[in-house]
């Protein structure tokens, strides 16, 4: 009888398991016609992507089981702040359209109107970076934005699928505003699965570019990281995007670790005025998939970039360092080197066209 209750309990947990992986948040792996174009993609074989360098996802002597064990037994005490990080609700709905403007919502997520074109990059609204309820919550005071703040979207930029960067619940509040989307290779099939038009995606391979406007061109370029969701790696494809108008050249760098295609884009697109590049959620048990602050800089250099602005911090805590490491290490090393850096609140604008522009310290003092 024991074995018996003991194989149903098995039988119950496999099941639920399943339908949970199956569930509408992890997504649609890629198929058919998807699956046909990757074949012909130089870092695509034997059914996952590649980076351009060999690029192991944990350092030789990390393992799951020691970084789940430290993270949930032996994490920073301040992982998280005890208090409401200062924030900005701005009207993006009542910005002046002839404004070229950024407002970063924390993490990785940000709104940027260029040329009056609205745009939206890797949005997550749902105060939360995980498909499981209630885990990997947002900070105290930063989900102050939602789907409903948001003006109509003129594009839609995904840089890969991960959770903290492509939120089921975000996507699906966001269909009825948003005119068109632009995304790595695969991820589109997300999309398609939770209701948007086969017809407004446009997915790119690395070194692809689309003319968004006469005013607007996107290029889609490498970058050293990795993508799928639930037990998928590999089955879609992951980017850094480089924007160009008539008056601004942005990077947006998505997640990546530090690598030779930074040296290579900067050689091939000069003269970029900001790059947006991840600084957060960074350890040396994956030294290769994220950049350390010190990376950040180096990267910064090789793009030729003017002016910096670190994300993937300051929102949901990934990575067991203190909240506000990320901005203490990028701000001390971006002073020695000399390179402008843009700290912004939540909410706070960024005056794309105003390179004197400049931010305070605003995590100083807060536990």
């Amino acid at each position: 009888m024991i074995w018996i209750i003991l194989l149903l309990m098995i039988a119950l947990v496999v099941i639920v398991g399943t339908l949970f992986l199956n569930s509408k948040p992890f997504g649609k792996a890629p198929s058919g016609e998807r699956l046909e174009r990757f074949s012909k993609v130089k870092y695509y074989h034997d059914g996952a992507f590649r980076n351009i360098e060999e690029t192991p996802m944990l350092a030789d002597d990390a393992s799951y089981t020691k970084i789940l064990f430290e993270f949930f037994f032996k994490s920073s005490r301040r992982k998280s702040p005890k208090t409401a990080l200062p924030t900005v609700k701005t009207d993006l709905k009542a910005l002046a359209t002839i404004s070229d403007v950024l407002i970063w919502f924390g993490h990785s997520s940000y709104f940027m109107q260029i040329d009056g074109i609205r745009i939206l990059v890797d949005p997550v609204f749902s105060g939360s970076a995980s498909p499981v309820p209630g885990s990997v919550k947002a900070f105290p005071g930063t989900d102050i934005y939602s789907a409903l703040d948001m003006p109509e979207i003129d594009l839609l930029l995904i840089t890969h699928d991960h959770y903290d960067h492509l939120d089921y619940e975000t996507i699906v509040a966001l269909k009825p505003k948003v005119k068109q989307v632009i995304t790595s290779l695969g991820c589109g099939s997300h999309l398609e699965y939770w209701g948007y038009d086969a017809s407004l995606i446009t997915e790119l391979n690395w070194e692809e570019s689309i003319d968004f406007n006469e005013n607007l061109k996107l290029t889609a370029l490498p970058a050293r990281h990795f993508g799928g969701r639930g037990l998928n790696r590999g089955n879609t494809f992951w980017s850094a995007f480089l924007m160009e108008s008539d008056a601004l050249s942005i990077f947006v760098g998505g997640d990546s670790g530090y690598g030779k295609h930074f040296k290579q884009i900067g050689n091939a697109h000069p003269g970029i005025d900001l790059a947006i590049l991840e600084n957060g959620q960074y350890d040396v048990k994956w030294p290769l998939i994220h950049m350390q602050p010190d990376e950040v800089i180096l990267a910064i250099k090789d793009l030729g970039a003017k002016r910096l602005l670190p994300v993937h911090s300051g929102k949901f805590p990934l990575a067991n360092h203190d909240w506000d490491e990320p901005l203490k290490r990028i701000y001390n090393a971006s002073g020695k080197a000399g390179i402008p850096l843009l700290t912004p609140r939540i909410g706070e604008i960024i005056r794309l066209n105003d390179a004197d522009q400049s931010f305070d310290a605003w995590w100083v003092g807060i536990d």
